[in-house]
């Protein structure tokens, strides 16, 4: 019987072991092989490795302004992600759970924006954003408004929200669809047993939706901070970091630091505070979201 339950585990690991190999071989060895790196100074391709223990670590924290401002652009861009893209996902999802007239449509219409390329969207908001052609400022002078029109892309003071407002155009269908699935895998008869007991519409909102979708919530969330903290293809074909530094984010940071000189160790570690960043926040909003269960 112990025989024939240990061929069972060992077959049950057998199958996994494939995936966890890959796993192991794309993402774990890498980063380890990362923070070996960000242990040294070393430019990437003389063979001389300087070995300077943690001082790369103790530069990010005591001397790299430029790597926290990054941090701060990318913080900036999650805060304006999390509230208005997913905030008009939920409210558009909920529309659509509802089965009003033309759903399907809007649906394909809604992911549309997040099978495009970051480089084409880019591209078509370089456009949009034009100081001298652009769209927007087009609309602004014809609604009369013209002394609003500039080079959005172009001044400091508009740069970070216009790639912010791109972000979240581009990556609005996904949490639209993920939030949508999540509400039509709500069973129907608790909002009918809900409306039975007198609840409204928002009583059913607030008892039975929200607390049925925070797994949902927890999911789209995480993906969302990942996703946007991570940005790199839109900085890229909208601003390439500036103007100066204004939209520059750490994924650009860290490979303007390898691109640096001698500076591959460097920006090794700050690939790793930055790894090591994520990771405490995926981990925390985790672990929130079984505290919230549980009460």
């Amino acid at each position: 019987m112990q025989i024939k339950k240990t061929k069972t585990i060992l077959s049950n690991y057998l199958f996994v072991l494939p995936a966890v190999l890959l796993f192991c071989t794309f993402h774990v060895y890498p980063f380890i092989n990362v923070f070996r790196y960000s242990l040294f100074q070393w430019d990437g391709i003389s063979p001389a490795m300087k070995f300077i223990g943690l001082a790369n670590f103790k530069d990010i924290f005591t001397a790299n302004s430029q790597w926290w401002y990054s941090m701060w652009h990318a913080f900036y861009i999650t805060l304006l992600t999390l509230i208005f893209q997913n905030g008009l996902a939920l409210i558009l999802a909920l529309a659509c759970d509802r089965a009003i007239k033309g759903a399907q449509t809007y649906r394909m219409i809604f992911f549309l924006p997040p099978v495009l390329s970051g480089i084409v969207v880019g591209l078509i908001w370089q456009w949009i954003y034009d100081g001298n052609y652009g769209l927007l400022n087009y609309w602004l002078t014809r609604m009369g408004i013209g002394h609003l029109a500039r080079a959005w892309l172009a001044d400091p003071k508009t740069a970070l929200t216009c790639v912010g407002v791109v972000h979240m155009w581009k990556g609005f269908g996904w949490g639209f669809i993920i939030l949508l699935a999540g509400l039509q895998s709500i069973p129907r008869e608790l909002y009918e047993a809900a409306k039975v007991d007198g609840a409204g519409a928002w009583d059913s909102f607030v008892r039975v939706t929200v607390p049925l979708m925070i797994p949902v919530f927890v999911l789209v969330v995480i993906l969302t901070i990942l996703n946007t903290m991570q940005i790199y293809d839109l900085i890229v074909s909208l601003t390439g970091g500036g103007p100066g530094y204004h939209t520059e984010v750490p994924i650009t940071r860290i490979l303007a630091s390898m691109r640096g000189g001698s500076q591959l160790g460097y920006a090794c570690a700050l690939g790793v505070v930055f790894g090591l960043i994520l990771l405490a926040i995926s981990f925390a909003q985790i672990q929130g979201s079984k505290l919230v269960k549980q009460e």
